[in-house]
């Protein structure tokens, strides 16, 4: 029924559509569908004992503190020590070039709110984060994609696109949501090059650079830059904006993330979030803060890479096992993602309903592509299912695709 709301909605609102991924997640919400389709941590891994003391510490000794309002640039113990964590990848940083956010997700919409104009054009990888199009969608962007392969942004792609004049790049170096691939050094520092020859920032997602299981690590995109640009500056003054998030090191339940950048978009970005929540969670940061100190931190990031590592072996064995010949997939280094490429001729979304009815589930690859194409690819998620689901699942899945595929069995 037509109501008098209908007609005083923005013009920005057709651009806002609801998220594939929750959808899909309504639909498997069943306990006995194996969900392969979120992103989630897994919540074996959640510290909730720590959490238990750390607020009953956080309210016997500041509970006034953190139940008060605070500044918008967030509680400076904690963007002390995300500055010296950000230290040891070699970045000079001061906590004046911290925010902390609602999210990282906060963080990408901020961004958009503070850069994009109706009809600016982003440049971004082919597949792309879903959360990013998202954000940006509601602020008129337009995209320009450059295709991956297994080393990440394809460079003989890239400098066509950055001819265009694209308002910012959007990366994610390490595990990309969706495909799981990483871009190599060598084109990290082709980026960092060609983006200051064109005169183009860069905006870096890194949710899950500390989720690496198997290689040794690689220096994110804004500490390439960092060395690119250096001018004796005692704060980081680069062209490189660095978001990434406690959700996948202690829990996605906390909403807290942070953004790095120099001064002149700090303050710009501050005076947004400011419009947007006034400041993120004081008694959240607080909490995380104490949870996180002491160097529990990194002994709790080996314990979920230790876990994440098991699953993820088990969910590419399956695939080795069941998957039919026809299909590829990705062999990620670390994160949470595996990207299956089936044969041009199939449609993910009619392989997603037979594989609902077989009680197992992922996410069709179409959404994360901006200008459209994918038809033929979806994303699997392997930190939050059991052994059992991972060998159970990918055995059903297999059975799935042995009939949409065509083949009954492996070359």
């Amino acid at each position: 029924m037509q109501t008098l709301w209908e007609h005083r909605f923005a013009g920005r609102v057709n651009a806002m559509t609801s998220s594939a991924i929750r959808e899909i997640l309504k639909l498997t919400a069943k306990p006995d569908i194996i969900s392969f389709a979120g992103g989630l941590p897994s919540p074996d891994v959640f510290p909730v004992e720590e959490f238990q003391k750390a607020c009953d510490l956080v309210l016997s000794e500041t509970g006034k503190q953190a139940l008060q309002y605070a500044t918008t640039e967030g509680y400076l113990p904690l963007r002390e020590m995300v500055a010296r964590h950000t230290s040891r990848y070699g970045i000079k940083v001061s906590p004046d070039n911290i925010v902390i956010t609602s999210g990282s997700q906060q963080a990408l919409d901020l961004i958009g709110k503070i850069f994009i104009n109706p009809g600016d054009r982003i440049l971004v990888e082919e597949p792309t984060y879903l959360g990013a199009l998202q954000a940006w969608n509601g602020y008129g962007a337009q995209y320009v994609t450059v295709p991956t392969d297994d080393d990440g942004m394809r460079l003989d792609e890239l400098e066509k696109a950055l001819r265009i004049g694209p308002k910012f790049i959007y990366v994610l170096p390490n595990f990309q949501n969706p495909t799981g691939r990483t871009m190599s050094l060598e084109r990290r520092h082709k980026l960092v090059e060609l983006a200051d020859h064109y005169g183009v920032p860069i905006v870096e997602d890194d949710p899950y650079g500390q989720l690496r299981y198997d290689g040794e690590h690689l220096p994110p995109v804004v500490v390439l830059d960092a060395k690119f640009h250096e001018n004796g500056e005692e704060h980081y003054t680069g062209n490189v904006l660095y978001t990434s998030t406690f959700s996948k090191t202690l829990a996605p339940g906390l909403r807290l993330a942070w953004l790095i950048a120099p001064p002149a978009v700090l303050e710009r970005f501050v005076h947004a979030k400011q419009g947007s929540d006034l400041h993120t969670s004081s008694f959240n940061q607080m909490v995380a803060y104490e949870v996180a100190r002491g160097g529990f931190l990194d002994k709790h990031i080996k314990t979920i890479r230790e876990t994440y590592k098991t699953r993820r072996d088990l969910m590419l064995k399956g695939a080795d096992e069941h998957l039919p010949a026809g299909v590829e997939w990705t062999r990620p280094e670390g994160g949470l993602f595996l990207w299956v490429t089936l044969p041009e001729h199939c449609d993910c979304k009619e392989v997603l309903e037979d594989a609902v009815e077989q009680k197992v589930a992922f996410v069709p690859g179409n959404p994360f592509y901006p200008l459209g194409g994918g038809e033929n690819t979806f994303r699997l998620n392997f930190s939050n299912a059991s052994h059992e689901q991972l060998e159970t699942g990918m055995q059903r899945l297999g059975q799935v695709l042995q009939k949409h595929v065509g083949q009954l069995e492996k070359a």
